[in-house]
């Protein structure tokens, strides 16, 4: 397959991709481990039974529902029409409001947890972080995540090459946004934040057509569109065939976690 040159869209054109493929993405796209809010709690000073938890991005709600499975009490906030909508259809019970990172609808200091899974690295920190710093609580915590491909499994090493080479992109660029992850949030927050930082192993088993999905929901093949995109994934499914006869896969993540406890 010969790869054309792409072009690079605004961040805002691919934050907002997500809003015309929410229900793919609550279909395909990864929750998270038991063990990743095993491990925020162990690095705060409240559980979170009990606790008042703002999960910015919020999206179709993934990360928002475990959170309000562990006892918080939640809400989500969420810039995306689409998503928002998304959201409402699938979690009538969990309050939701629009709006993000960048200026919370929230008021101050009345929140223990604040939460961004997946989500941070589409705010700009000089205004994000001084928002997280105004609603939490003293003591109240910022908890950062990302799922993140386990690249030392071979087989998902090959895949990200492909997918890399497709979009023209560095090797190390993450797929969803150049700069993305836990390194990028670091480094934008130096000075301001204390964060600690944990990776938690964990993996599911999908389908072939899950698996294609969940990289299709991703902002770079999104903002392509369908057309552009048909002949990867056609090459793809016909690749991992070969490797996955059964087709069921074992996707392998880490979670890169960041954890900042507010002064």
């Amino acid at each position: 397959m010969t790869t054309p040159r792409r072009p690079h869209p605004s961040h805002t054109t691919r934050a907002h991709s997500f809003n015309t493929a929410a229900a793919q993405y609550a279909a395909s796209r990864p929750s998270y481990p038991p063990t990743l809010f095993d491990t925020i709690e162990s690095l705060t000073p409240r559980p979170l039974p009990g606790a008042r938890a703002v999960d910015v991005g919020a999206g179709t709600g993934i990360s928002t529902t475990l959170l309000h499975t562990r006892g918080a009490h939640v809400l989500a906030v969420e810039p995306g029409a689409g998503m928002a909508a998304q959201f409402r259809r699938t979690h009538p019970h969990i309050p939701l409001i629009r709006g993000d990172g960048n200026a919370l609808p929230v008021a101050t200091a009345s929140t223990d947890f604040l939460t961004y899974a997946q989500s941070w690295h589409w705010t700009d920190p000089t205004r994000s972080v001084p928002e997280a710093l105004r609603v939490l609580r003293p003591g109240g915590s910022l908890a950062l995540w990302w799922n993140t491909d386990a690249v030392d499994i071979p087989w998902i090493a090959d895949a990200t090459t492909r997918i890399h080479r497709f979009l023209g992109v560095d090797p190390d660029t993450p797929i969803e946004k150049s700069g993305s992850g836990a390194p990028a949030a670091l480094a934008d927050t130096a000075g301001r934040l204390d964060f600690t930082r944990r990776q938690i192993r964990w993996s599911r088993e999908v389908s072939l057509d899950t698996h294609l999905a969940n990289i299709a929901s991703h902002s770079a093949f999104l903002v392509l569109g369908e057309e552009a995109t048909t002949e990867f994934f056609t090459e793809e499914r016909a690749h991992l065939r070969k490797l996955f006869p059964t087709e069921t896969i074992e996707e392998t993540y880490d979670v890169d976690l960041l954890l900042a406890i507010r002064p």
